[in-house]
């Protein structure tokens, strides 16, 4: 069967308290905080650090499918998960393929990439990333939360099998989005909580469970992810299971992370798998979905690069005047300069692997890496001598930093670092998600795939140094 091979998670470093927003707006605070996408972040760019973490045990070269689910693409006329692929190094010759319109779009990309892996035996991604908007005031806004999830499904060296599934899609207006809007609507809850929701999570459930012939006392975890939290409740009391069964929603510190949500509290889950322990998943929106999955004893020796636990952990908090100018909610004076450039297409297509990729060279004369590219070594000027040598996945040290209180951003200041690479390569990049005044020489940093800027509609993304997580 087919199943879950790997898998990685983004949380974003960044939270927004949500009591700060009630103390600024007047309105009544949820308890905790929400997670907050950081200036220079997007869904796509979250997706990226997902699925970077997913491809640690599995080599990109060995994908043949990716499937990118997101309901806030960065693009709505060209295809993102190019961006995501580009990024994490896979081959040109993947099918790609973006998933969006309904937050359901993630265990729909994720049963997509099952039925793919096992009818073509070769491995499919699917990233789930959301980088959410509500208006203020609204509850969306306290509610929502931004982050990413990746899955890499195969036939070997399966972790967890997908045993069954159920699907089921009924037209009801619930939440809506049009072209061209930036905050969600949503109808009245009470109407989708007893005609929709309710009705529809639970006969997804129920359906699943008889396929597989499975009782609800027999499940190790359960995932129920709803738009509206009283029907998660209600159905996890139709259940009749032990609590401890359920599957943390995050509410408290992540906060609903869209498309992405189901596949985050799966992630959350997994590492206590033990071999033979099934999974319920379900996601309730213009439908739902069900799936069942098995852990395999290959569970056992499986643990992710970066949990759930340990990103949540690793934060640092937001004002909530800051998350309103990143999200160009509240107008800013622009900067007193020339607009930057809009990147051109032709040399964005022919340094790829550079750009996106972040891969360097080393000369294979002298064995000395450089970034950028070059086609003289540095070292021993041996000319067309270079072979490809990436540097994402390589951790880092600062060896000099500047501060610049001047240059425009959205964040200021702006910290600049020459970072000296594990192995070779010395490099000039801004640093990101820092305390600017904590900066500091010999500092260990990781490299991460950021939006410098929009131009003209079209999205900047190169790469950017962090204090590793």
């Amino acid at each position: 069967m087919a199943g879950i091979v790997s898998y990685g998670s983004y949380i974003p470093y960044r939270r927004l308290k949500r009591a700060a927003i009630a103390q600024v707006l007047g309105v009544p605070a949820s308890k905790g905080e929400r997670a907050v996408a950081s200036f220079d972040e997007d869904s796509a760019s979250m997706a990226v650090e997902a699925v970077r973490d997913a491809l640690k045990t599995t080599p990109a070269a060995a994908i043949g499918s990716l499937f990118f689910a997101t309901t806030t693409a960065p693009y709505t006329e060209k295809l993102n998960a190019a961006i995501i692929g580009a990024a994490t190094r896979m081959p040109a010759e993947i099918r790609a393929i973006d998933i969006t319109g309904s937050v359901r779009a993630g265990l729909s990309a994720l049963l997509q990439g099952a039925d793919t892996a096992a009818s073509s035996r070769t491995q499919a991604v699917v990233a789930m990333a959301d980088a959410r908007l509500g208006a203020p005031e609204g509850k969306a806004e306290q509610q929502n939360g931004d982050g990413a999830v990746a899955f890499v499904l195969g036939t070997d060296n399966v972790i967890a099998e997908i045993e069954a599934s159920a699907s089921l899609t009924r037209e009801f207006l619930d939440t809506w989005r049009a072209p061209g809007e930036r905050f969600a609507h949503s109808w009245e809850e009470r109407f989708a909580l007893t005609q929709a929701y309710s009705p529809l999570l639970g006969k997804a459930i129920q359906q699943v469970l008889s396929k597989a012939k499975v009782a609800p006392g027999d499940l190790a975890k359960i995932v129920v992810d709803a738009p509206n939290p009283r029907a998660a409740e209600e159905i996890i009391r139709g259940l009749k299971v032990d609590p401890s069964k359920i599957a943390d929603t995050f509410a408290l510190t992540v906060g609903q992370v869209g498309a992405a949500h189901a596949g985050l509290m799966l992630a959350g889950v997994l590492p206590s798998l033990k071999p033979g322990d099934r999974v319920l998943v379900a996601s309730v929106a213009d439908g739902a979905e069900a799936i069942l999955l098995r852990a395999t004893p290959a569970v056992a020796n499986f643990k992710p690069l970066r949990s759930v636990g340990r990103m949540i952990e690793s934060k640092g908090d937001v004002t909530y005047g800051n998350y309103l100018k990143w999200r160009e909610i509240l107008p800013t004076e622009p900067p007193r300069r020339p607009d930057p450039d809009r990147p051109a297409g032709p040399p964005m297509f022919r340094a790829e692997q550079w750009k996106f990729g972040f891969v360097g060279t080393r000369c294979t004369n002298c064995g000395t890496p450089q970034l950028p590219p070059q086609r003289v070594c540095v070292k021993c000027k041996a000319y067309d001598k270079m072979e490809p040598y990436p540097f994402a996945d390589r951790t880092a040290r600062i060896a000099t930093y500047a501060i610049d209180r001047l240059a425009f951003s959205l964040n200021p200041p702006t910290v600049n670092v020459v970072i000296d690479f594990d192995g070779g390569g010395r490099f000039l990049c801004e640093m990101t998600d820092c305390e600017p005044e904590k900066v500091a020489i010999g500092d260990e940093v990781e490299m991460t795939f950021r939006r410098l800027f929009t131009a003209d509609g079209v999205h900047n993304y190169f790469w950017k140094a962090r204090p590793k997580r």
